[in-house]
């Protein structure tokens, strides 16, 4: 499975295009960003993909030396499942 990095975004695709997986973060200021949607096709639900989606962004924000809110319910269930990553969130935005 790959996924594509794009800015603010992180996505799997099917071959022509088709959007399957998402994870958004619109970047808050120049170190933080809002983790604000995260979304998986019906078709790969139950599957894990949304965790994957979660593990590269959690790269991608150690990887640019970002913090994060996050607004999106799936986000913030997440980190209360692994608080070894809750020093990448910040409280203040």
């Amino acid at each position: 499975m790959e996924f594509t990095h794009n800015k603010n975004q992180i996505a799997l695709y099917t071959e022509d295009g088709k959007l399957l997986a998402e994870i958004t973060f619109p970047n808050i200021n120049d170190k933080t960003v809002d983790i604000n949607h995260t979304f998986v096709d019906q078709s790969l639900r139950g599957q894990g993909i949304a965790g994957k989606l979660m593990e590269e962004l959690i790269q991608e924000l150690e990887n640019r030396n970002l913090t994060a809110i996050h607004t999106c319910s799936y986000a913030v269930k997440w980190f209360e499942k692994h608080p070894e990553h809750g020093n990448l969130l910040n409280q203040a935005g």
